[in-house]
């Protein structure tokens, strides 16, 4: 007997779900840069092409798998194909490190908005006690040697001015490197913890713990909220945005072509890393929520929903961006070049500086910070609900025994990953976690990408997965995806992967070189998920039947899913039921054909 599998109570809740996962900080704070950085509005060519090409049949792909398989993605992966179940194990060790340091993120962001309660914002000048030294607003006036010319006579004087000193930092710089993180020189110095960080670090991990103990029904009812309330924030600072002088310069640079960067191939790496990054492919949690889908739930609507969203959602948060950058650039009277910044830079130093000089400025404050947690806490019980479905699915029956409810292993996991969070807080916590944020995923991805793809469509068969969604949807899918899951993903993921490691340079933070040790833990990080792969082969082959070793290798390429759902086999699934043995419970016939799945006894 088969323990019954949890299902979301609405199909809406499924969708909100997969949209607060897909749609994440990624979209607020990568996406905008790398459009700057990558041809502007031409960066849009290469990213749509490899959102449609690639993104969208492998989004296809991974809800069709978890769904038919109803498991997480070791589960998944082990009955698609056992030789590269590592694949699927690589992904819940990458959803592992990522919940460690992105729950950070949104620490930093209740750091803010607590702070944003306040009289006046504690960003907007230099005069408070913690302010380094080298903090400057632009009221303290300095002593400077200047060129005057008087009578056609040059001469050096010295006069007040109120140049920007040489390595002075902005006062919303400050704060967050000197307030809120205590910044140290280098991972070198990591330093203490800082006490309120962690406080608050905690506090995340139970808001987290309390949106997943319940299993899908209870996460269900918490996306509602979290993943409509950004959208609402994102439009209203993007009609804010575009009324505040100067707006429109800003927009420009995010959206005027530079074609000649498309002959770069690093554009069209950061193109593909954008959308799986985005899309949240071949990390794990795509499968994972899809495996509480109904057998019979429409596959190619969710695609379709979660792609289009996901995408005008980068579009939005760009237009908003650029046009606060616009302003911003206005009123120090520079270009927008220089006030731009990539990562945790553009939205806790540069966003803030410009609601410095915004009408009611802790209100616009309260609603960004606010939209960004939302925004990273549905990405994050995601994540850990795919280390948490991986262990009750393979381990259920230790968890029973032991742990007893399923409450008790979410607390487990929490606690466990906050714990292992905890480096990131210290006041040399921002290396650490630049360190980790990079090798973890970036690294990484593409590889555990190609070989969970090449699992599904080469040895599992595109066609018949095809035949897999037309016993889930009474269709087969367009011949669009089954070309795109033999030929063009796996191509353009492999290409992708090459011109990556060529590409190839050590990690820096702005102008910090990391020491050889660290880069060393970087890809000790990186190793983590990627060995994986050749682990669970040696593990499948070791477990695999036969009288020689070619027979036992043969039979780790042979899935044990059946080719249908109706075919007599010793295990095979019917949506929410799992016959055994061949026998199907009373009162439930297939009479030859799939059973109504609505109305299926669980078991």
């Amino acid at each position: 007997m088969v323990a019954e599998r949890e299902t979301w109570s609405k199909k809406l809740e499924f969708i909100l779900a997969a949209i607060g996962y897909s749609v994440g900080l990624g979209n607020v704070w990568r996406f905008p840069y790398l459009c700057f950085q990558s041809g502007g509005g031409a960066f849009l060519f290469p990213f749509f092409l490899m959102l449609i090409l690639c993104g969208v049949p492998l989004l296809y792909m991974e809800l069709a798998v978890g769904q038919y398989t109803q498991q997480g993605p070791v589960g998944a992966l082990a009955k698609i194909c056992p030789l590269f179940k590592g694949a699927g194990l690589a992904t819940v060790v990458i959803s592992f490190l990522f919940t460690t340091y992105y729950n950070v993120i949104i620490s930093w962001s209740f750091y803010y908005l607590f702070s944003s309660f306040s009289g006046e914002l504690p960003w907007s000048h230099c005069n408070h006690d913690w302010n380094s030294p080298n903090c400057w607003d632009g009221s303290k006036s300095q002593s400077v040697l200047k060129n005057i010319t008087i009578n056609s006579v040059t001469m050096l004087q010295n006069v007040t001015d109120f140049v920007k000193p040489n390595g002075s930092v902005s006062p919303t710089e400050d704060f967050f490197e000197s307030k809120m993180l205590r910044k140290s020189s280098g991972i070198e110095e990591m330093g203490n913890l800082n006490w309120d960080l962690s406080l608050i670090l905690l506090l995340c991990w139970v808001i987290v713990y309390f949106c997943i103990w319940k299993g899908p029904k209870g996460t269900g009812k918490v996306v509602y909220f979290t993943a409509t309330f950004p959208f609402l924030v994102l439009i209203i600072l993007l009609v804010r945005g575009v009324t505040l002088p100067g707006s429109w310069n800003g927009i420009m640079y995010f959206i005027w072509p530079k074609w000649e960067l498309l002959a770069d191939p690093k554009v069209w790496v950061y193109a593909a890393a954008q959308n799986f990054n985005s899309l949240g492919i071949a990390f794990g949690g795509i499968i994972t929520m899809s495996s509480y889908n109904k057998f019979n739930n429409n596959i190619m609507k969710d695609v379709l929903t979660i792609a289009v969203v996901d995408a005008v959602t980068c579009i939005v948060a760009g237009l908003a961006i650029f046009a606060t950058l616009g302003y911003l650039a206005e009123n120090q009277q520079t270009d927008v070049t220089n006030v731009i910044k990539q990562g945790p830079g553009l939205v806790f130093i540069i966003y803030p500086e410009a609601f410095t000089t915004m009408p009611v400025p802790q209100l616009f404050s309260v609603a960004f910070f606010f939209m960004l947690i939302c925004l990273g806490i549905d990405s994050q019980f995601a994540s850990v609900e795919v280390i948490v479905t991986t262990l009750n699915d393979h381990f259920g029956e230790y968890v029973e025994k032991y742990l007893k409810r399923k409450e008790v292993l979410v607390f487990v996991v929490c606690a466990f990953s906050f714990l292992c969070g905890l480096p990131n807080v210290a006041q040399g916590g921002l290396y650490f976690f630049s360190l980790l944020d990079h090798y973890a995923a970036a690294v990484s991805l593409m590889y555990l990408a190609f070989f969970e793809v090449i699992a599904i469509t080469w040895i599992y068969g595109a066609n018949r997965l095809s035949k897999n969604v037309k016993e889930m949807n009474g269709s087969t899918p367009y011949r669009f995806f089954t070309f795109c899951w033999y030929f063009l993903s796996p191509v353009l993921i492999f290409v992708i992967w090459l011109f990556s490691m060529i590409m190839y340079k050590p990690f820096k933070l702005d102008d910090y070189d990391y020491p050889d040790w660290a880069t060393a833990l970087g890809w000790f990080f990186a190793l983590l998920s990627v060995i994986c792969v050749p682990l669970g082969m040696a593990h499948a082959f070791y477990m695999a039947k036969g009288d020689n070793l070619w027979q036992r290798f043969k039979n780790t390429l042979k899935s044990p899913l059946p080719d249908s759902v109706s075919q007599s086999c010793p295990s095979y699934y019917t949506g929410d039921i799992i016959i055994s043995n061949g026998k199907i419970p009373e009162k439930e016939p297939l009479n030859g054909s799939s059973p109504d799945l609505d109305s299926t006894t669980k078991v």
